[in-house]
């Protein structure tokens, strides 16, 4: 599934494109918007309320870089 949602964005946003923004990362910005930036999931009992095939991926187009993942009430 990784695979197959990176060959996707790389088709749809090619990392050397006719890109206009000058820091050379036009393409992660772009991938990043696609993706979203947060996700909302119920918790019941301490478990992850998802459906039998979602999964949560963490995109990181950038990088590598330092983030931090915030789970909250």
């Amino acid at each position: 599934m990784v695979r197959d949602l990176t060959t996707a964005l790389e088709r749809l946003v090619p990392w050397r494109g006719d890109y206009h923004h000058g820091e050379g990362n036009s393409a992660a910005h772009l991938k990043a918007s696609l993706m979203g930036s947060s996700v909302r999931v119920l918790l019941e009992g301490g478990r992850l309320q998802l459906g039998t095939w979602q999964g949560i991926f963490f995109c990181e187009f950038d990088g590598p870089r330092q983030r931090e993942v915030w789970i909250g009430p």
